[in-house]
């Protein structure tokens, strides 16, 4: 890969947590040349986790998410062009073309647009709450401050996003209903067992879970919002909030002949082509883990992080990491914290290796043909951390079990 000089303008398309990171670990590493960040929002570079894990239950403010304070964006030597989309990409010239009509030419381009929340087309679809920017929060903020204590809220998707913003909605006096079409949440991501281990959680938090859940339709009526089911029971809510998923923000990139399939394609050392680079949500990387290589694409905030330490260490020094990402993760929902280590498949094995399911927190190992591909734990943070060596390299369940490391 060829390194960068003093002589290099670098230039990043994405302002959010990835973009952000990648620019302080260029300077970190020692890259003197130019910098410019390009973001579609108008507010600088912060932090979305926080949204629906503080912010929303009302433990941070909005100011508080901010990763690039001004004395951040001094010290890190950076060009903001914020408040204008990437339109298009001329990866043969390294141009970035914008909303605005200008265009910006580097000798290496970053992609780091990252993902959007995915909407379901109901007919009351603009009216609906999404929470994966600041804008969002701002907007969904006004609304509740509208609402009476107790008032019914709608959480479409058991997932994430959805137990979260359950979890802080019902810490703030209302009452939330989160809606899964699945016949469990999480079962897509975790697993079968993992899934229903984690199954009583919403009773025991006082929130009320319905699965299986096939929604019609989602209309705006009279100051209420009605959300219609195959089986015509209507629920009347006074908000409602979607978390169902998120897509990756490539259409800017559709005329540049880049490969994209789930995101933009890149290879072992993050390159989409010759000196156009893609990290975090919306990269679809080659994975090393201890079973091979695959293509994936990530939406961990570790992933992203790790993303872009790499690609600027690789960049700056040639150096290109010879570690194994792992992939981590967390949520912190309906009073619990759920975290997970790897990225195994959702028909790997998962098995209960410490704590139960009835003290209400344990530690649990993925394997796929006897051998450990990842770990996922319910309020025991140490010891899933004193479990990632199991990752590290080719580790069998036997010799995990033998070992025991989350016992340290």
């Amino acid at each position: 890969m060829t390194t960068l000089t003093a002589s290099d303008h670098v230039v990043v398309v994405g302002a959010g947590f990835a973009g952000w990171r990648f620019v302080e670990a260029l300077r970190r590493d020692g890259f003197a040349g130019t910098i410019t960040l390009i973001g579609d929002e108008p507010h600088a570079p912060y932090d979305r986790p926080p949204l629906s894990k503080n912010v929303l239950v009302g433990k941070w403010g909005l100011d508080k998410t901010t990763l690039a304070t001004p004395e951040h964006l001094e010290r890190n030597d950076v060009t903001l062009r914020l408040g204008v989309a990437a339109t298009g990409l001329d990866v043969a010239a390294t141009t970035v073309h914008l909303a605005d009509g200008t265009s910006v030419q580097g000798t290496w381009v970053i992609i780091a647009t990252g993902t959007r929340a995915r909407h379901l087309g109901y007919s009351a679809d603009h009216e609906l709450h999404t929470i994966r920017s600041r804008d969002d929060l701002e907007r969904l903020e006004a609304a509740l401050g509208e609402l009476a204590d107790g008032s019914t809220i709608a959480v479409i998707g058991g997932g994430f996003i959805g137990a979260e913003a359950a979890t802080a909605l019902r810490t703030r006096g209302f009452e939330p209903i989160v809606l899964e079409v699945a016949a469990r949440p999480l079962l897509g991501v975790l697993g079968p067992e993992v899934s229903l281990w984690l199954e009583g959680l919403a009773a025991q938090a006082g929130i009320e879970l319905r699965t299986s859940q096939r929604i019609v339709d989602v209309k705006f009526f009279e100051g209420q919002y009605v959300v219609s089911f195959e089986d015509d029971v209507d629920l009347l809510a006074r908000a409602v909030i979607v978390g169902a998923g998120a897509i990756p923000n490539v259409e800017w990139l559709a005329t540049s002949g880049l490969e994209i399939d789930n995101g933009v394609v890149v290879d072992e050392n993050l390159l989409a082509s010759g000196r156009v680079a893609a990290i975090g949500d919306v990269a679809r990387f080659s994975w090393r883990n201890v079973f091979g290589s695959e293509q994936v694409r990530i939406e961990h905030w570790q992933v992203s992080n790790d993303h872009a330490a790499h690609l600027a260490k690789a960049l700056v020094t040639g150096e290109a990491p010879s570690a194994l990402l792992i992939p981590y993760f967390w949520s912190d929902q309906y009073g619990k914290k759920i975290q997970m280590l790897g990225h195994p498949r959702g028909t790997d094995r998962a098995e209960i290796v410490s704590g139960s399911v009835e003290e209400g927190k344990w530690l649990a190992l993925y394997s796929r043909d006897g051998v450990v591909s990842g770990a996922v734990s319910l309020s025991q943070p140490r010891a899933l951390m004193l479990s990632k060596v199991l990752l590290e390299e080719r580790t069998s369940l036997e010799d995990a079990l033998a070992r025991a490391p989350w016992q340290a």
